[in-house]
């Protein structure tokens, strides 16, 4: 049916329907109709970056809001069962323990059944990665199914096995980036871009932190901390965008869920604002920062031995090849026996949550006061107004049960990271700190029990800012991060302990930071992931170190000269990624690179064209369609140390050419960097060991290898290279050799 159309009064005779001459305030809606179109032309000039970080920070917190809602009714759920199986203690020992030993069996089993590289927290990998390493399999999107699931089951058994979900989560928002990225790089139809990504990959990793703890802020620069040597700035409001993106949306459904009024930090607090500490209290919590340095020190030192110990060990080896669920299951036992509620667990609060753990520990009032001259009984269950009482025992008194649990989740928790399942270890250290300042506090409020006298005034002692310092000084101390001060404060919504807090948070860096590596980096030299640490001592006497002190002399050259029996030779004797080409054999002018694969197939390609007893050169081949690629970046013998390193952490290098006078006299990877620095040579095969190639193409780790295989080219596994194919001019002379890759297996294939 045609439209009809009329003639608007005064108008210059050009036609409009009548729907739209005789609709109600024309001009308003015109107006209307040209502002939204308008807006629509901004909003699409902005750029879709904008709306990939907005949708990718929504969807991390629907994730996270979902999970905590499901686990928070698992657990209560475990929590029913234990009430009503009666007052046997078998049965209730076999209801507080069977539980969490059947989730953790099965989130290793099942998270390890998909992908191997579930387990953990992901974030040494996600280092790694930023540093210019690729892992294929490590971001793919069945590991996101595994990571989910797992770390569900990890997370439902409560405080029992005492893991927390930060790291998983940095390593979810990574995979879901790289997903988006992928399904926007496909709709918009433009080609891949790595520096893209990288970006990409540093704003996710805020917005699983910020997704957490619902703490924007310290989530940007706690990741920028823990996961990047050099930080573009451009980068910043890219990860502060996506990460407020999910705090406000976690947040907000808080809200929806009726769980709150409105948007509030997470571990509310009631410390005094007027005057939160006095002077004299700063001597103390420098103290604290030391105590909570020289603690970390010996945790970093002692988990990282006794991960090295589980994997050297006979039977926990054995143990952790063939059956991983078996290994969870026994260590969830013995972690599920020890808290106990009427055993061993009464002297830990094993009754709380973390959560709960963390408000207790937070309260403000002197707990060691309040039980001087009374004896609170013990209530039958905790009681959500008087979370304190689980931490008193008569006999044990306060002091005794902030310090039983300090000394046993010390061990239990470097126990609890030996399993091979997705689990987070920043929350767990988070609380032990807490528990340390939690005792200095207490101790200090019954030594100075009227307060400590500054300018004529008594302000009694707040044990709970102790706590607050002691957990931001004691995870910075452990992971090597100052963030954590401010992800104090965002957590509690106060800022009276600002100054006090990030002394404490200093002094623990200052002490652990020339001591130990720091958590993920002792992860990273456990799994032998490739990773580029910080020099190690900027002592004037290292600065005149330069290339030509510990580059490799040692320079497998082509030339384009070189007879192709002896590039055949070369290549056969060798297993470099790429070869140096040089302009004659006499000049070794460094004129570009050639790829392996791309030499190993124009050799086999023009093999069919050699007639015996033809003389030809490399140069033939190059001229024929071989690729090859410029030199862009060299240095110099007279490059210092420092300026290597930089150039190796900022562009994400593995390997360089060394050339003096565009001669080519040597190559720097990093083996050569690492040895320069002190590392042992004994000792790169522990912590930084070179790579191979399994038969998929992707990365596979080879320990105690000490080869200049350049980590930055993907080389295809096992081609095999019929000598006698490629040189019929010499049948009668050389056998059948096989071009294989070092660590390849030699299959034939």
């Amino acid at each position: 049916m045609e439209e009809l159309v009329g003639l608007r009064e005064g108008s210059s005779g050009k036609p409009v329907t009548l729907q739209e001459l005789w609709g109600p305030c024309p001009r308003l809606r015109r107006g209307i109709r040209r502002a939204l179109e308008w807006l629509k032309e901004r909003l699409f000039r902005v750029g879709e970056d904008w709306y990939f970080l907005m949708a990718l920070g929504v969807l991390m917190a629907l994730i996270s809001y979902a999970m905590n809602f499901a686990i928070g009714r698992v657990v209560r759920a475990h929590k029913w069962l234990y009430r009503e199986v009666g007052d046997g203690h078998l049965l209730r020992y076999l209801s507080w323990t069977v539980y969490p030993v059947a989730l953790l069996s099965f989130s290793s089993g099942f998270s390890q059944s998909i992908t191997p590289f579930s387990g953990g927290s992901g974030l040494p990998e996600l280092k790694t990665m930023l540093s210019g390493v690729v892992l294929e399999d490590y971001l793919d999107i069945k590991n996101f199914g595994a990571k989910v699931v797992g770390l569900s089951c990890t997370l439902a058994t409560g405080s029992t096995i005492f893991l927390g979900k930060v790291g998983p989560f940095v390593h979810l928002s990574v995979m879901i980036a790289t997903y988006l990225g992928r399904i926007r790089t496909k709709t918009i139809g433009e080609s891949e871009n790595k520096a893209k990504e990288v970006e990409m990959l540093a704003a996710a990793a805020a917005v699983g932190v910020a997704t957490v703890f619902a703490a924007p802020f310290s989530g940007v620069l706690f990741s920028i901390e823990v996961m990047s040597s050099h930080f573009s700035v451009w980068n910043y409001w890219r990860g502060f965008f996506a990460a407020t993106c999910g705090a406000f949306m976690f947040r907000l459904l808080g809200v929806f869920n009726s769980e709150q009024e409105t948007i509030t930090s997470i571990y509310k607090t009631s410390f005094r604002v007027d005057v939160p500490f006095d002077l004299p209290e700063i001597f103390f919590f420098v103290a604290l920062g030391a105590i909570c340095g020289v603690l970390s020190c010996a945790y970093l030192s002692c988990q990282r031995n006794f991960v090295r110990f589980v994997k050297t060990n006979r039977y926990t080896s054995k143990l952790l090849a063939t059956s991983k669920p078996l290994y969870a299951a026994l260590v969830a036992l013995v972690l599920a026996s020890v808290t106990y509620p009427p055993g061993v667990g009464r002297f830990m609060a094993s009754r709380l949550s973390m959560a709960e753990h963390l408000h207790s520990l937070f309260d403000n009032n002197s707990w060691a006061l309040m039980t001087r001259n009374s004896s609170p009984p013990w209530p039958a269950e905790p009681d959500p107004q008087n979370l304190w009482l689980e931490w008193y025992h008569p006999q044990f008194t306060i002091f005794g049960t902030l310090a039983f649990f300090l000394v046993m989740k010390f061990w239990m928790l470097i126990l609890a990271t030996t399993i091979p399942m997705p689990a987070g270890y920043f929350m767990p250290i988070f609380i032990i700190g807490a528990v340390i300042g939690r005792l200095l506090g207490e101790a200090l409020a019954v030594a100075f029990p009227e307060g400590i006298v500054a300018g004529g005034e008594i302000n009694p002692i707040m044990p709970g800012g102790y706590a607050l310092a002691g957990a931001a000084a004691f995870s910075g101390a452990v992971t090597h991060s100052i963030s954590t001060a401010l992800l104090a404060f965002e957590l509690t919504g106060q800022i009276v302990h600002a100054l006090p807090v990030l002394m404490a948070v200093l002094a623990a860096n200052a002490i652990s930071q020339n001591c130990q590596p720091s958590f993920y980096d002792g992860t990273i030299m456990a799994k032998k992931l490739p990773y580029l640490p910080w020099i190690r001592g900027r002592k004037i006497g290292s600065y005149p170190v330069t290339v030509e002190h510990f580059m490799n002399c040692t320079l497998t050259t082509l030339a384009k000269d070189m007879p192709l029996e002896e590039v055949v030779k070369v290549v056969t004797s060798t297993d470099v990624a790429q070869y140096p080409l040089v302009e004659t054999r006499e000049s070794q002018t460094l004129v570009g690179t050639v790829e392996r694969t791309h030499l190993v197939q124009a050799l086999q390609t023009e093999s069919a064209s050699w007639a015996p007893g033809q003389q030809r050169f490399l140069q033939d081949i190059l001229a024929g369609g071989c690729p090859t690629q410029p030199v862009t970046l060299q240095l110099s013998p007279e490059t210092s140390l420092y300026q290597t390193h930089s150039l190796f952490e900022l562009l994400t290098l593995q390997t360089l050419f060394v050339t003096s006078r565009g001669r080519a006299v040597g190559s720097v990877s990093w083996v050569e960097v690492l040895g320069s620095q002190g590392w042992p040579k004994q000792s790169w095969g522990r912590g930084t060991p070179t790579f191979s190639l399994s038969k998929t193409g992707r990365y596979t780790l080879i320990p105690g290898l000490e080869g200049s295989l350049s980590l930055g080219h993907q080389l295809p596994a096992c081609h095999s290279l019929d000598l006698v194919s490629l040189m019929p001019w010499g049948r009668h002379q050389l056998q059948t050799h096989r071009l294989d890759h070092r660590g390849c297996c030699r299959c034939g294939s």
